[in-house]
């Protein structure tokens, strides 16, 4: 039988309680014990909610005056990867055998381990927040631009995988947009596809902000597909 659960934000963060990635990891745990036997015996659709995420999210990038709060939409599609990649890490503690949808599995990794999993992609109006005047290159043009090229009109867009971007918090609890990456020279990942897919691969294009490093400026990116059994290297 399918099965449909629906998680609401409130009971990921409760009201009152310190707003951490702690907590939130505890409270997706008792949510993981509860849903587990289900999903032993059923096909689970998850869905979940992320209103006081998106909140705390919008404080602290009003906190950051330097550029224009970014709209609630990034915010969601960032908040989205977050609570997703927590409840499956805690079903996949509780049972590791279990057919969880899993894309891409990270079956090696040089680099020295910092990537993102939060930030949304980037767009032209998040460059034009920061003050750009016209048209910028940016991670989501690019993915409609590759995909026009299969014949693929993406419905929206995902949240990415951000390889090697340095997007750490502090110990007050704030997230910093502008740190530079923490690369290992010679540093790779390499990735199993789990099923048939089709990935966008984008070099980061951001020259405001030094996530691309101090000098702001991007880098080339280069990958490689090595078979269907050795998965494709990055």
């Amino acid at each position: 039988m399918r099965v449909v659960v629906a998680l609401g934000g409130n009971a990921l963060l409760k009201r009152g309680e310190p707003m951490t990635a702690d907590v939130q990891r505890k409270n997706i745990a008792v949510a993981a014990r509860a849903l587990a036997p289900v999903v032993q015996q059923h096909q689970v659709v998850l869905t979940h909610g992320n209103g006081p995420q998106v909140g705390l999210l919008a404080l602290q990038t009003a906190a950051y005056t330097a550029v224009e709060a970014y709209p609630l939409d990034v915010l969601g599609a960032e908040t989205e990867g977050m609570i997703g990649y927590m409840i499956e890490q805690e079903l996949g503690n509780l049972l590791p055998d279990a057919p969880l949808a899993s894309i891409l599995t990270m079956i090696e990794d040089t680099s020295g381990g910092v990537h993102d999993t939060l930030i949304a992609a980037c767009d032209r109006y998040r460059y034009a927040f920061l003050g750009v005047e016209g048209y910028h290159d940016n991670c989501t043009d690019n993915l409609f631009a590759g995909l026009a090229e299969l014949g693929l009109v993406p419905p929206e867009v995902p949240s990415p995988l951000n390889l090697f971007m340095n997007i750490p918090w502090d110990a007050a609890g704030t997230l910093r947009f502008a740190a530079p990456p923490k690369q290992v020279p010679g540093g790779y990942v390499r990735l199993r596809a789990e099923m048939d897919l089709v990935i966008a691969f984008s070099a980061c294009p951001q020259d405001i902000l030094p996530i691309n490093g101090k000098a702001g400026k991007p880098l080339e990116a280069h990958f490689t597909v090595t078979g269907s059994s050795s998965g494709a290297s990055t």
